[in-house]
């Protein structure tokens, strides 16, 4: 299925918690009425006691203030920050408490790992962006390099939907019966600007594909050049052969990476596929100024996508996932502008030679993390009967393991 772009939007790029947090304090603290909020991590830090205390300014004036967290990424959310909140009137939930010792199951890696913020169904938020201080890292990391986006306009019609529907569905889980949410409010269908959009999610009942079949689609058809700057960046084989495909048709292809990473395994196996794309004509840069977490791309400077969703199997097969895909040059190009230069001032590039030296006990290293990142995803259910696309992309033969 294509995304529904839907015109009339103003949509502007915020580059890190610098600028997206500014922006995210001043809507809350504008609301009137309602405030949905979802993320992954809620810190316990300057920034995290920053919006936490403006959310309870609000809750306080009357405006009815929802946060769902994930169990896992924010599991001290409960101790931090849940006392507090609830004293002031705000009704936050966890998704997928962690109780207990580790399972390897598959529910355990499925994460609510949306950040998306919908208040008074007039502006949105979504992004890569959790909430946590840019500089809570090791120093050597700071500050993080991600993106948001500030949204206005019709596009906010499924946006509020989605917000509202996760809370329903985690409240009715959790049995939290008093969280039921007032009759919804009319997202406004006036246009607010010139911007094309598709708000798009992953979970597992209906959407089990949106985002990986927009970026197969934007893929197929790209002419002159495709920039992804993904954090995680671990695609399976139809997405790896629809760049490859892409590549010998001429299309210059750039591809940014964390250089320093939390996850060292997911960075080793992503490192495994170096040789096959540059052989391809693919260029691969790691980012080693900071942390980088950006999860976007720009394609024929037409096409982008800002959201959530890494290019990896644990948020294509398992998380919930909110990417926003727009149709604008404008903005296409302003995303387009900021990561050539993330990609000069802050990252290097890899080359063939480069690996070639490497020792042999780097390669073994590298494909042994592969292979364990594919039996962990088939440890939880979801082995390569379950890597397959429920629908054909055009330009791009079927193959057996990717969702």
């Amino acid at each position: 299925m294509s995304p529904e772009f839907l015109p009339g939007n103003r949509l502007t790029l915020l580059n890190s918690g610098a600028e997206y947090f500014p922006a995210l304090l001043a809507a809350i603290d504008a609301a009137a009425l309602e405030i949905f909020l979802e993320s992954y991590i809620f810190a316990a830090d300057p920034v995290g006691h920053e919006v936490a205390a403006a959310l309870c300014r609000a809750a306080e004036r009357g405006v009815q203030v929802n946060v769902t967290v994930d169990g896992f990424g924010a599991r001290n959310f409960t101790a931090d920050f849940l006392p507090r909140l609830t004293a002031a009137g705000v009704r936050a939930m966890l998704y997928r408490p962690e109780i207990g010792r580790f399972h390897m199951r598959r529910h355990r890696l499925r994460r609510l790992h949306r950040k998306l913020v919908v208040i008074d169904a007039r502006i949105a938020f979504v992004g890569g962006i959790n909430i946590i201080d840019d500089d809570n890292a090791p120093e050597e990391m700071r500050p993080r390099y991600d993106y948001a986006v500030h949204i206005e306009g019709p596009i906010l019609r499924p946006m509020h939907h989605a917000v509202r529907r996760m809370w329903e569905i985690v409240a009715w889980v959790n049995f939290k019966r008093r969280f039921r949410l007032d009759p919804p409010l009319l997202p406004p269908a006036e246009v607010s600007g010139s911007q094309s959009a598709a708000f798009l999610i992953r979970d597992n009942i209906r959407h089990r594909n949106d985002i990986v079949h927009a970026y197969m689609e934007a893929i197929a058809t790209a002419q002159h050049e495709i920039l992804i700057a993904n954090a995680y960046f671990l695609p399976g084989v139809r997405f790896g052969l629809a760049l490859q495909a892409a590549a010998r048709r001429g299309v210059a292809i750039t591809i940014l990476t964390q250089g320093k990473t939390d996850h060292p395994m997911l960075q080793y196996a992503t490192q495994a596929l170096y040789a096959v794309a540059l052989e391809q004509g693919i260029r691969i840069f790691e980012y080693e100024k900071s942390f980088m977490h950006a999860k976007v791309a720009v394609i024929d400077g037409q096409w982008a996508t800002v959201g959530s969703s890494n290019i990896d199997p644990f948020s294509l097969l398992l998380a919930k996932e909110a990417n926003l895909v727009i149709d604008d040059a404008v903005f296409a190009g302003q995303l387009q502008a900021s990561i050539k230069a993330a990609l000069a001032s802050g990252s290097r590039e890899i080359r063939r030679d480069d690996l070639s030296r490497q020792p042999w006990h780097s390669h073994f290293m590298r494909w042994l993390s592969y292979g364990l990142v594919r039996v962990l995803v088939g440890l939880t259910g979801y082995g390569p009967k379950h890597w397959r696309a429920d629908e054909e992309t055009p330009g791009v033969s079927p193959d057996p393991i990717e969702e």
